[in-house]
């Protein structure tokens, strides 16, 4: 890292970690003072505070005395910071104890067990994310709805726009800027195009080993931020930040690879679904909606899952089929592999990917079998995932095969934050009870 910082004649460094709401937390020093630093620390409690800045009254052992986590670098993971003046860069860190054990509650850490879970038996999991935003006009108020950008023609969007291309030439300047970022840190996409929505966008990633692709995703949705406020307009995440309009996602592609082979481990020779695979599928179908707080983790997440408004309602599967939870697109034999659609674009992707990875786990530890694959539309079918952010948590609280493979002190810390986040959002009256309710009630 030394060596790299004297080559690109860095002054400034960002040592950061992913929150649990996926934002980054860390320290800023100069370059000179980072090279030199013996041990960087930060509180533990970085991990337990709630969008709001509220503390759960967690009645367990988990962080009594607000404990020193000691910082690591991941030399792999420095880059360029381009949006930053003069020359800084940026480092990923992972989390350890003074004994010198990993941090359980860091997200990136909880990501690194599910993957060593793969490895002990020879498997080695492959992720590609693709993530959904919307570009809007600046809000200064929060009650005000949000609303489409201008393009270059002086217009905002009236409808939406999919997969058009001379949509996406209304924001060249954003477009052009966020490229320039992605490539000042190597952050490597596979594609862009207009989405479904007003100023709807989606970016996918290419694909690779879990952890890398989960710090492309973190890095790569403060990077569309920063592009967009460059150009005096707001790139949000949001689940759902405009009414009529579908939601944002973040899906998830996975495959699975032996560790030693480098073979596809989901397909038989001749491209079809294998045991595994099917496996792999069952596991999803059912732990799935029991951790769907952790791939939906807000109360605007749950407005995303409308019947007909492509977010998956339920848990079916099928081959190149969009209405379902979890669809297979089209695949060779080195390519088979399944498309998570249910996680929202708002999630930390650590914490979805290490979830969407756990729940194919043990579908393939414990041989799960996987229903028959849906030949039809699936919004037809009824709901099998939870409608509210409450019933959410209650089902991932309630869940043991969850916790044995994400550990129980992450499972109740992550609970008692979102909890302490309900409290919060049930203080406040929304715009919808003062129209209906004010003066008909």
């Amino acid at each position: 890292m030394q060596d790299w910082i004297e080559k690109n004649q860095v002054t400034e460094i960002e040592c950061v970690v992913s929150d649990m709401a996926g934002a980054a937390r860390g320290k800023l020093m100069s370059a000179s003072k980072f090279n030199d630093a013996s041990v960087l620390r930060l509180p533990e409690s970085i991990f337990m505070q709630s969008l709001a800045g509220s503390y759960p009254d967690l009645q367990s052992d988990i962080n009594p005395l607000d404990r020193d986590m000691i910082l690591q670098p991941d030399p792999g993971s420095i880059r360029r910071l381009p949006w930053a003046k003069g020359n800084s860069a940026q480092v990923i860190h992972d989390c350890f104890d003074k004994q010198g054990q990993p941090v359980k509650i860091a997200p990136r850490q909880v990501l690194r067990q599910v993957v060593e879970l793969y490895r002990n038996e020879g498997w080695d999991p492959v992720i590609a994310p693709e993530l959904e935003f919307y570009l809007v006009k600046p809000n200064l108020d929060p009650n005000q709805p949000l609303q489409p950008p201008k393009g270059r023609n002086g217009r905002a969007e009236s409808n939406g726009q999919s997969f058009n291309i001379a949509a996406n030439y209304e924001y060249q300047p954003v477009l052009d800027d966020m490229y320039a970022y992605a490539e000042a840190q190597q952050l490597q996409i596979d594609s862009f195009l207009h989405e479904e929505g007003k100023a709807q966008m989606e970016i996918n990633l290419l694909h690779g080993d879990p952890v890398e692709l989960a710090d492309q995703a973190f890095l790569l949705k403060r990077t569309v931020k920063e592009a967009a406020l460059h150009n005096e307009i707001y790139a949000t995440f949001m689940a759902k930040p405009v009414e009529h309009q579908p939601g944002s996602a973040m899906h998830i592609h996975q495959s699975v690879v032996g560790l030693e082979s480098r073979k596809n481990l989901f397909s038989t020779p001749d491209g079809e679904p294998n045991k595994l695979f099917l496996s792999h599928i069952g596991g999803l179908q059912k732990l799935l909606p029991q951790a769907q707080a952790l791939m939906a983790p807000y109360v605007n997440s749950y407005r995303r899952f409308v019947r007909d408004m492509s977010a998956p309602i339920n848990a079916h599967w099928g081959f190149d089929n969009r209405t379902v939870g979890f669809r297979v697109p089209d695949n060779n034999p080195d390519s088979m592999r399944i498309e998570n659609r249910i996680a929202s674009a708002d999630v930390n992707p650590y914490i979805a990917i290490a979830t969407s990875l756990a729940c194919g786990y043990v579908g393939m530890k414990q041989s799960m079998k996987a229903s028959q694959p849906m030949l039809e539309n699936a919004f037809n079918k009824p709901f099998e995932l939870s409608r509210n952010w409450y019933q959410a948590l209650q089902r991932l609280s309630d869940s043991q095969a969850l916790r044995e493979v994400l550990g129980d002190e992450f499972i109740d810390l992550y609970v008692a934050i979102k909890e302490v986040e309900f409290e919060e959002f049930l203080n406040t009256i929304t715009p919808w009870e003062r129209e209906h309710l004010l003066l008909k009630v």
